[in-house]
C-alpha cells in the first residue's frame, strides 16, 4: 500500500518493498533517532560517560550496521545502486568507510596501549604495594596518559573532518527505498563518528595541578569526589588519574598509609572497562568492513 513522506523538505511516496519489518524505513528512522540522542548524551564532555554506556552504544551500532548491511544485500537496493546515475552514491559511502575504518583503527589501538598501561601498573602494585619504589611506575603511567592526550588530540582532529565530510547534500532524484538507504548510510556515520568522540572523551580526563607543580589540588578533590560518590563526576578513567596523583603524593612523602589495594581494586574496574570497549570496538569494526564489501560488491557484481 502507498503512501507519502517527507524528507528534507521533499515529498516522496512510501512503497511497499520485500524487507523484514526491522528493516521498514520507519524501524531505522526510528533505531536512527533513538542512537543520535543517545550518542549526544554520550558524548557530552559534561557527563563523562562511563565505560559501560559506551559499551552499550557500541553494541546498538553494531546492530543498526548489521540492518543496514541486510539493506545493502537486497535485490531491491542493489538494482537501485548499480544504476549509472546512482553509482556516485556508492562511491561516496565507500569513501565514507575508509575514514571510518581508519578511526576504529586508531580507537583499537589507542584502547590497546591503555590496557596494557593498567596492566603494567596493576602488577607493579601487586608486587609492590605501598614500597616507595612504585613511584616509578606511577610516573610511568603519568607520563603516558599526557602522551595519550596528543593522541586523542589528534584524533578528534580528524573526526572533525569526518563530521564535515559527512554533511554533503541528500540527493533529491532518486526513489524513496534508495533516499532511505542514503540517509541511513550518513545517519550511522554521523552516530560513529559520536561514539567515537565519547570513546575519546571517556580516555581523555584532563589532569588539574596546581601552578607550583604539585598535586594538593587534586588531594583536595578526592573527598569531594567519594562524597558525591565518583560517578557523577568521573568516569573509570578519571577516578584512577585523581587517585594515582594522591597516592604519588604519599609516595614522594614516604606515608607509611598508602593504600595500594584500593588503587588495585579502581584499576581492575577500569581494566573491565577496558575490555569491554575493545570487545565492543571490535565487533564494530567487523561490521564496518562487511559493509563496505557489501558496496564494493555492487561496484563489482
Amino acid at each position: 500500500m502507498a503512501g507519502s513522506s517527507v524528507i528534507h523538505g521533499v515529498n516522496v511516496p512510501v512503497r511497499s518493498i520485500s524487507l523484514p519489518s526491522r528493516l521498514q524505513p520507519n524501524s531505522i528512522e526510528a533505531e536512527l533517532n533513538e542512537l543520535k540522542t543517545f550518542g549526544l548524551l554520550s558524548a557530552s564532555r559534561t557527563i563523562h560517560a562511563g565505560g559501560e554506556t559506551i559499551c552499550t552504544g557500541f553494541t546498538r551500532l553494531a546492530k543498526l550496521y548489521n540492518n543496514i548491511e541486510e539493506i545493502l544485500q537486497s535485490p531491491l537496493t542493489q538494482q537501485a545502486l548499480r544504476h549509472q546515475q546512482n553509482v556516485k552514491l556508492v562511491e561516496e559511502a565507500l569513501d565514507d568507510s575508509v575514514g571510518l575504518l581508519d578511526a576504529c583503527g586508531t580507537a583499537r589501538d589507542l584502547i590497546m596501549m591503555m590496557k596494557e598501561q593498567v596492566q603494567d601498573l596493576q602488577s607493579a602494585l601487586r608486587r609492590r604495594g605501598g614500597d616507595s619504589s612504585i613511584g616509578s611506575n606511577i610516573l610511568a603511567y603519568i607520563s603516558f596518559r599526557k602522551k595519550l592526550e596528543k593522541n586523542i588530540a589528534k584524533s578528534l582532529r580528524v573526526l572533525k573532518r569526518l563530521e564535515c565530510n559527512n554533511n554533503g547534500a541528500f540527493p533529491l532524484f532518486v526513489d524513496y527505498h534508495l533516499l532511505m538507504v542514503v540517509k541511513a548510510l550518513r545517519e550511522s556515520n554521523a552516530i560513529t563518528i559520536s561514539m567515537f568522540e565519547s570513546l575519546l572523551s571517556f580516555l581523555s580526563m584532563p589532569v588539574m595541578k596546581t601552578k607550583a607543580g604539585g598535586w594538593s589540588l587534586i588531594s583536595k578533590l578526592i573527598p569531594v569526589v567519594a562524597a558525591k560518590r565518583s560517578q557523577k563526576l568521573l568516569n573509570e578513567v578519571g577516578i584512577v588519574d585523581f587517585t594515582l596523583y594522591a597516592l604519588h603524593g604519599q609516595v614522594r612523602k614516604n606515608d607509611a598509609k598508602i593504600d595500594a589495594q584500593t588503587e588495585i581494586r579502581r584499576l581492575e574496574t577500569l581494566s573491565a572497562s577496558i575490555k569491554g570497549l575493545e570487545a565492543g570496538l571490535d565487533c564494530l569494526f567487523r561490521c564496518l568492513i562487511r559493509n563496505r564489501v557489501s558496496l564494493l560488491n555492487i561496484l563489482s557484481p
